[in-house]
């Protein structure tokens, strides 16, 4: 038997590998809900999080690129959801940061109509990725964002970032911090997926749970 699951953890790595080894390209940026791109059946995973999480990093380690997401940080795409596909089976976003306390009410309410409205009402998004930088814990805006996921009924599950940055004892007690936190919110996934951008730690076990969701897609539509 354990022969066994380790021979499907294993395969369940080896999809991961390979879909996210596909070629991954910027598709647009959406400042506006009209804006979107039209919906094809391609499933699609968001990844939000404070300013500063290091949401481009893990997407390029994800992707196995440098660059790829340095296009959401070219002026004037820092407020907006910026798509990018891959090879065709799947949808990275790269929803705006969210935290800034000193930003204009005017900033912040269109921030928050845009976002609301994707996750409300996009049917083609299957998850969104809550990055928490492992340094900070789970900060007051992340509260926010996870109770506004809860209202939408969006199913999110927490990635920790810049796990290097900490010890070994340090991230085990902010495991055992946020676990807990997190299984109070109805819509969170309960597995936590501990990352390091820099040393690609978590990285493939984060990509075979994204891929499960893909497949999932590609079996709902009989392809």
């Amino acid at each position: 038997m354990a022969g066994e699951a380790e021979e499907k953890a294993a395969a369940r790595l080896e999809e991961g590998r390979l879909l996210f080894a596909k070629e991954c390209s910027f598709m647009l940026s959406a400042p506006d809900l009209s804006l979107l791109p039209a919906t094809d059946g391609t499933p699609e995973i968001a990844f939000t999080g404070c300013s500063n999480v290091g949401k481009s990093s893990l997407i390029n380690a994800l992707t196995g690129r440098n660059t790829l997401a340095r296009t959401s940080n070219t002026p004037g795409r820092t407020q907006m959801l910026n798509f990018f596909d891959l090879g065709g089976k799947l949808r990275l976003v790269d929803m705006p940061g969210y935290g800034f306390a000193k930003a204009p009410k005017a900033q912040t309410d269109a921030w928050k109509a845009l976002v609301n409205g994707y996750l409300k009402g996009r049917q083609p998004l299957r998850r969104v990725c809550l990055l928490i930088d492992s340094r900070h814990g789970i900060k007051k805006s992340d509260e926010e964002m996870m109770t506004m996921m809860d209202k939408a009924a969006v199913v999110y599950q927490v990635v920790l970032t810049k796990c290097d940055k900490i010890s070994a004892a340090a991230l085990k007690k902010l495991l055992s911090k946020v676990e807990p936190a997190v299984g109070k919110h109805t819509a969170a996934y309960p597995v936590l997926f501990p990352t390091s951008s820099e040393t690609k730690a978590g990285i493939p076990e984060l990509r075979a749970s994204l891929a499960a969701l893909a497949g999932e897609e590609t079996y709902r539509n009989g392809l």
